[in-house]
């Protein structure tokens, strides 16, 4: 465990052309979980996710910062944007002390297709490679809630040889009962399997009590029916499948479970 003091960490992509993407893609924006259209994907998902774990964590000041209105928080970000004509990959900080901290990374800018749920990912999309911890998490508060406690998911990476975040690669954390939890920086979707036979989303995602994170899109992809909750196991992976896999600054993209060892 890190000496460092702890904090609640929630990380998104501020992008100028999301409200204009939101309006033509979901005509009159019901459907998208931001009343005010700002440029910050699932915006009120990420200071909901802040607020329940500063309440989880019994952090008075810091639960005071953040039941400020939507409109307000947003103004706040605002004033750590560099260039709001850019995209910007922003991490936003707390404390116990309900001190904030944003900072604000440049991002590539990038078409918008696949974080709008019904999402759209190209054929030609190279999928992201998907290992499976060879060692068990613990689940506990630190995994359910995002904080700078990031040891197991940094972990998880080395074991599987992931060596930059910017690796197109991503590795599934797994609890002592065999059960995938989450990904160390995505929530991770696989096909249901007898989805022919039975009502519902053809696609699945863990439950929070195998121990992972309640991300944003995670989220986002449940409230617009695009999945349901289901255990998954080790057992029921297949090498060489698909998935899905997604986070609040790159959105919904492809996967490919690797089992087997890469030669």
């Amino acid at each position: 465990m890190s000496s460092q003091p702890l904090q609640i960490i929630s990380t998104l992509r501020y992008d100028p052309s999301l409200p204009t993407v939101v309006r033509q893609r979901l005509g009159n924006a019901h459907t998208y979980p931001d009343p005010l259209l700002t440029p910050y994907y699932l915006l009120p998902y990420h200071q909901d996710r802040l607020r329940s774990a500063a309440r989880y964590f019994n952090w008075d000041n810091a639960s005071r910062f953040l039941e400020q209105d939507l409109t307000q928080f947003a103004q706040y970000l605002d004033s750590f944007i560099p260039q709001k004509g850019k995209c910007w990959r922003v991490r936003i900080v707390v404390d116990q002390s309900g001190g904030c901290k944003v900072e604000s990374v440049a991002e590539p800018r990038i078409e918008l297709e696949n974080f709008l749920v019904p999402f759209i990912i190209s054929p030609a999309s190279t999928p992201w490679r998907v290992f499976v911890d060879i060692a068990y998490t613990t689940p506990s508060g630190l995994t359910t809630h995002k904080t700078t406690a990031r040891e197991d998911y940094t972990a998880a990476r080395g074991r599987a040889g992931i060596a930059t975040p910017q690796d197109n690669a991503e590795v599934l954390l797994v609890n002592p009962r065999g059960e995938i939890m989450e990904g160390s920086i995505t929530t991770p979707y696989f096909r249901r399997r007898d989805h022919a036979r039975r009502d519902g989303p053809a696609w699945i995602t863990p439950p929070l009590s195998s121990g992972g994170n309640a991300g944003t899109t995670r989220r986002y992809a449940l409230v617009q029916g695009f999945c349901t909750e289901e255990v998954i196991t080790i057992r029921d992976l297949i090498d060489g499948e698909f998935c899905l896999l997604s986070n609040g600054v790159r959105g919904f993209l492809l996967g490919k479970i690797i089992l087997k060892p890469e030669v």
